[in-house]
């Protein structure tokens, strides 16, 4: 588990996915493992960790990883798109409660201009491993993880986007109870398996 805010800020949480990657590709053939079929995923806050660790495993020259999963990932700390218009009041999220969950993350202003913690704001996305970007459709969230997802095609990154009308955010850990809850999450376990076939995984710069 990664330390959490607000007792631990930014770069904090960010750190500790990291090392934890790390650790995962160094252990991975000590537990019976593939170092390189390691990917990195989750959702919400989860999506902008994951983010945040590719960013830093391609900075950094390592680890080398296979795939990003992003599920309705955190990529900005603006609260100006339509989507963050149209459902500020929420279905289950709001806009005021992300800018409450911000202020607790970020130390101060100048951590809103870090790609580590604001993945939307890097001015270069080459390089990073192939990315599986979901959305839902009535979340502040949804246009932030289109923009990520478009910005990754932009720079070449094999990017699939997946928009789900009419759910909102946190659906994919609803597939008990939702049809496209279950189908968001075989879309995402097909993409990972599809990964994990692939060789070798993307190379760090």
């Amino acid at each position: 588990d990664y330390r959490l805010a607000p007792e631990t800020k930014f770069p904090g949480p960010a750190d500790d996915c990291y090392t934890a990657t790390q650790w995962a590709v160094q252990q991975a053939t000590a537990l019976n493992g593939d170092p390189e079929r390691i990917a990195v995923g989750g959702d919400s806050a989860g999506g902008n960790l994951a983010a945040a660790v590719a960013l830093m495993a391609r900075d950094r020259r390592g680890p080398a990883l296979a795939f990003q999963l992003l599920v309705y990932p955190v990529t900005h700390c603006h609260y100006t798109t339509p989507s963050y218009h149209s459902y500020a009041t929420g279905h289950g999220l709001t806009r005021d409660s992300m800018r409450w969950y911000w202020e607790q993350y970020l130390r101060d202003a100048a951590d809103a201009q870090n790609p580590y913690a604001a993945p939307l704001v890097a001015t270069d996305l080459s390089g990073l491993p192939p990315a599986l970007v979901i959305t839902a459709e009535c979340d502040p969230l949804c246009d932030e993880g289109k923009a990520y997802a478009g910005r990754l095609q932009e720079a070449g990154v094999p990017t699939t986007y997946s928009c789900y009308d009419g759910m909102m955010h946190g659906f994919f850990g609803m597939s008990a109870a939702l049809e496209k809850g279950k189908r968001a999450v075989a879309e995402a376990s097909t993409a990972l398996r599809n990964a994990f076939a692939a060789q070798p995984a993307a190379v760090a710069r």
